[in-house]
């Protein structure tokens, strides 16, 4: 039944988590019996049992609970197969979607090895606009785990052709994370590429993406700013924030410290 399995991916979190409490008594538990159970799950047949196995596994990489052995021969193998131009609509779909999700959650190696190339594929998946509306939405966060070199030489010219894709969702959506992939690159990239591209979104023709982008301006100037001198930072949130000057908590050390959230960094597509 597939309740029955929905229902045992849910408890397989805080198993894990008793498990890896008593790993002295359990050392190898987690790891013979669970993980292989939550993989084979990712590509059940019943759409509930695989979102409830693809939650289970991001609550357990989440927690680090899962072994970078594991994650790159187990997790990442079946990701890539279901992602894989050849596969099942539905099945490409949730693939590229956990991708996204994950990606953040491991080592800067394995993302930039394992993950980037399929996503980089994604990027341009001429069949499913879809794949490519998740791609866009989660471009920011995907740039920040690999970090500036992967992102200017592969992940830019990538957001160039999101940027200019026939479907407006698809260019609202890079507008809306404009400033998070602008502040993973150099101050030359963002005023010889990402400036004259931001220019052609915030003078495209469908209004959504307009609005999108004039949103984004503030957010994306500030990535031009000197860290050391304005003040401003990204904090383990994701949001642009403004810390306060040496002189003003000095000047006011009685008073709490009021940083002042400015956007996040990426907005998730409906």
């Amino acid at each position: 039944e597939p309740t029955v399995r929905t229902e045992l991916m849910e408890q397989i979190p805080p198993i894990a988590i008793f498990l890896q409490e008593s790993q002295p008594k359990f050392p190898t538990a987690f790891f013979e019996y669970l993980m292989p159970i939550v993989v084979r799950y990712l590509t059940d047949v019943n759409n509930q049992v695989r979102k409830a196995g693809q939650e289970a596994l991001l609550i357990l990489l989440e927690q680090d609970l899962v072994a970078q052995s594991d994650i790159e021969n187990k997790v990442c193998p079946i990701l890539l197969d279901l992602s894989a131009p050849d596969s099942d609509d539905e099945y490409k779909v949730e693939a590229v979607n956990i991708i996204c999700k994950m990606a953040s959650m491991l080592s800067r190696t394995t993302v930039e090895h394992m993950l980037l190339p399929r996503f980089c594929e994604l990027c341009s998946d001429g069949k499913l606009f879809q794949v490519r509306k998740i791609c866009a939405a989660n471009f920011g966060d995907i740039c920040n785990a690999v970090g500036q070199e992967a992102t200017e030489r592969l992940l830019i010219p990538k957001f160039f052709e999101l940027c200019s894709d026939s479907v407006w969702g698809m260019r609202k959506a890079c507008a809306e994370c404009f400033m998070a992939v602008s502040y993973t690159t150099s101050p030359e990239v963002r005023r010889s590429k990402l400036s004259p591209l931001f220019i052609s979104l915030i003078s495209d023709t469908c209004r959504w993406v307009r609005q999108a982008a004039f949103q984004s301006l503030g957010p994306f100037i500030s990535t031009f700013a000197n860290p050391s001198s304005a003040g401003l930072y990204i904090r383990e949130d994701g949001t642009l924030s403004i810390r306060p000057s040496v002189r003003d908590v000095n000047s006011n050390s009685c008073q709490p410290s009021n940083n002042i959230t400015l956007m996040s960094s990426s907005t998730n597509a409906a």
